[in-house]
Formats: structure tokens, C-alpha cells, sequence
């Protein structure tokens, strides 16, 4: 009488050796491939030493299901490659530069408002005082009788 848990490993040779392959590498200490090397489920097959196409949903599904969620949950906090670091921060700092570049377009668009404003201002100014000069002494004018 054999009794069957839903979640528990089937215990083959085959699925033995994923499940070692992916413990090595979520603590990043692969045996086959290079450290630092992200998780995938086609990495789990490497480095367990059999071709990726070993390792399907259809033959482990509770281990496909489990590098799945993995992955999900913890695959962004993966170390990456050195070059992928630099590919990553090359992107950044174009970013930035392209960012840089646009506020450094608002501000001159904005001074050369406030230069027009400053002009406008100082032409209005003026035209006051021109106005202000020519203006009678009272605004009450006499009659004529």
C-alpha cells in the first residue's frame, strides 16, 4: 500500500539531481557552472548535468513549480554577471544623461521666460512713468464760465 503526497519529491535519480542542482544555486555555490550564475529552470538542468530539455513541467511538475516561485520571489535579488552589472549601469547612467539633458532644456526655456518677463516689466515700468509725467497735478479741472 503505497500512499502518495502531493508535494513531497518522487525521489528519482533524475529529479535527485535537479533538486541538489537547485539548492546549489539559490546559495550560489554551483558545482558546474560559474558562480553567480542566476537561476533558471534551464540552469537547474545544467548544472545537475543533464540537458535542459530533462527537466519539464509534464515529468516534475512540483520541482518546475517550485523553481517557478523561486524565481518569482526571489529572482530579482540575484547577484548578476560583472557584465551584466555594467550593461545594467551603462542603462542607468544613460538614462540619467538623457534626464539631465531635459532639465537642463526646462531651465533655459525658463530663464529665457524670465528674461522676457524682466523686459516686459521694466518696458511697462517706464511707460508708467511716462504716463505718471504727463498727468495733471489734480484730476479736478475748472469749469468754464
Amino acid at each position: 500500500m503505497s500512499s502518495k503526497i502531493p508535494n513531497s519529491p518522487r525521489g528519482g535519480r533524475a529529479e535527485t539531481a535537479f533538486r541538489e542542482a537547485f539548492d546549489r544555486l539559490k546559495r550560489g555555490k554551483p558545482n558546474l557552472l560559474p558562480k553567480g550564475t542566476r537561476v533558471t529552470q534551464n540552469n537547474v538542468a545544467r548544472e545537475a548535468g543533464l540537458d535542459p530539455s530533462a527537466l519539464k513541467k509534464a515529468r516534475f511538475p512540483t520541482l518546475v513549480e517550485e523553481i517557478q516561485y523561486w524565481i518569482n520571489q526571489y529572482g530579482d535579488e540575484q547577484p548578476r554577471s560583472p557584465s551584466q552589472s555594467i550593461y545594467a549601469q551603462r542603462n542607468r547612467n544613460r538614462t540619467l544623461r538623457e534626464q539631465i539633458e531635459a532639465l537642463k532644456s526646462q531651465r533655459d526655456n525658463a530663464l529665457a521666460l524670465l528674461v522676457e518677463a524682466d523686459s516686459k516689466i521694466l518696458e511697462l515700468t517706464m511707460e508708467n512713468q511716462r504716463l505718471q509725467a504727463t498727468k495733471p497735478k489734480s484730476n479736478i479741472s475748472k469749469l468754464g464760465r
